[in-house]
């Protein structure tokens, strides 16, 4: 799993004039929670760009007046007009606890479904996980060389090692749907 290291500050005040002032200055204030930790620091806003606004899951290194802490994002807070960052919640990990966190889905292949007129169709970008931090793949790879037309692969066609998929069974994460082009082009044959 990628690593992204971010450097905070440690916040001393706590209140709505100290979170005020913070992001006046361009910080957000964030929280740092688990195995018995509790650590409020201030991360720079721009300090966020390659690990929020990317599809990718990363394994976030935070060192906090030179104590590291091993994390994943947690939660991240928008302000409802600007969209700004106004707070951002991490979780500590540890090697030996499991952790649950969305995977992104990477699909490979050449689908026989698309090429005979197909629309593919991603219904899950991302896919629950739950297991060691040490296990957890950057992506979950999805072959789709044998998915045809109408037809699906659900959660339960998934298979990753070390790793229990939490999200629904029955769900689908990749489609081949039948197009209109595809359902004329069959009636056309049927009648000749």
């Amino acid at each position: 799993m990628k690593t992204i290291r971010l450097i905070g500050e440690a916040r001393k005040d706590l209140g709505t004039t100290a979170t005020r002032r913070l992001r006046e200055e361009g910080k957000v204030p964030c929280v740092l929670y688990g195995a018995n930790t509790h650590v409020s620091f201030a991360v720079y806003s721009g300090d966020f760009k390659n690990l929020v606004y990317t599809p990718n899951t990363y394994l976030v290194q935070i060192e906090v007046d030179g104590t590291k802490y091993k994390s994943i994002l947690q939660a991240i807070q928008f302000h409802p007009v600007n969209d700004e960052i106004t707070h951002v919640d991490f979780l500590q990990v540890s090697d030996n606890k499991p952790v649950s966190l969305n995977i992104p889905v990477k699909i490979t292949g050449n689908s026989p479904g698309v090429r005979a007129g197909g629309k593919l169709l991603v219904k899950n970008k991302k896919l629950r996980v739950k297991g060691l931090i040490a296990n957890i793949p950057d992506s979950i790879e999805i072959n789709i060389d044998n998915l045809e037309l109408g037809k699906s692969i659900k959660v339960s066609d998934i298979n990753v090692s070390n790793l229990e998929l939490l999200d629904a069974p029955a769900n689908a994460v990749v489609s081949v749907l039948t197009t209109r082009a595809t359902k004329q082009a069959d009636a056309d044959a049927a009648k000749k």
